[in-house]
């Protein structure tokens, strides 16, 4: 082998192994990342978003939710039964888990946080899943469509604005992602009962698994 062709083997044996150890390093910073996410992850914190019970709670609900995913809308009605079905006995508390394929989940959520720091969470997050078919999967930003329900619900327009374009409106949300991620949740809706998951496959499983939590 001449000298020049050895100089252009060794430049590509040393390309190969930088790319090499890349892509060990990479896994290996992921690993560490996703291990320290299960670490320090929770189903529920201090401000998370609760619907609480007008009686004593004997139970709590947690879900992480897309406001841009059809199953969470298509579980909207059952868990709204649900609330009132159980209310003197059981706090829901919704998560957000906007997910990468949904062009305006982020979007939405950061709406939902800009209503929420007014106080409005609940009725935000209603208004995102009965108007669902009208603004989901669009590649164009809803931001002002959220904007307008903002103004239907009478919210103080310039602290919304503010809170949207706040970083930390944002970083509230990646919060629960977060949670949700290190808990091992990767789609959307998800729930857990009392600090465990559940995966009810039908109405009646889902509410046999919250009657059998609030006879404990």
């Amino acid at each position: 082998m001449t000298t020049p062709n050895k100089i252009a083997l060794g430049f590509l044996l040393l390309s190969v192994f930088a790319l090499v150890g890349f892509v060990v390093v990479n896994n290996q910073n992921n690993a560490t990342e996703q291990e320290s996410l299960a670490t320090t992850s929770q189903v529920i914190r201090e401000n998370s978003h609760r619907i609480p019970s007008t009686g004593d709670e004997k139970a709590v609900l947690v879900e992480f939710l897309d406001f841009e995913c059809e199953s969470c809308a298509a579980a909207y009605p059952l868990v709204e039964d649900l609330r009132e079905e159980y209310s003197d006995e059981l706090t829901f508390v919704s998560r957000y888990f906007p997910l990468p394929g949904h062009p305006n989940s982020m979007t939405a959520a950061i709406a939902v946080e800009a209503a929420a720091q007014q106080g409005d969470f609940e009725a935000m997050y209603q208004r995102m899943f009965e108007t669902q078919e009208q603004w989901s999967h669009s590649d164009e930003s809803q931001a002002d469509t959220f904007r307008g329900y903002a103004e239907e619900l009478g919210l103080d327009m310039e602290a919304y604005d503010r809170a949207v374009e706040d970083p930390a409106t944002e970083q509230r949300v990646m919060l629960d992602k977060n949670d949700g991620t290190g808990l091992g949740v990767s789609g959307t809706p998800t729930f857990f009962l009392d600090g465990q998951q559940i995966q009810p496959t039908t109405e009646e499983e889902f509410r046999q698994l919250i009657e059998d939590a609030i006879d404990q």
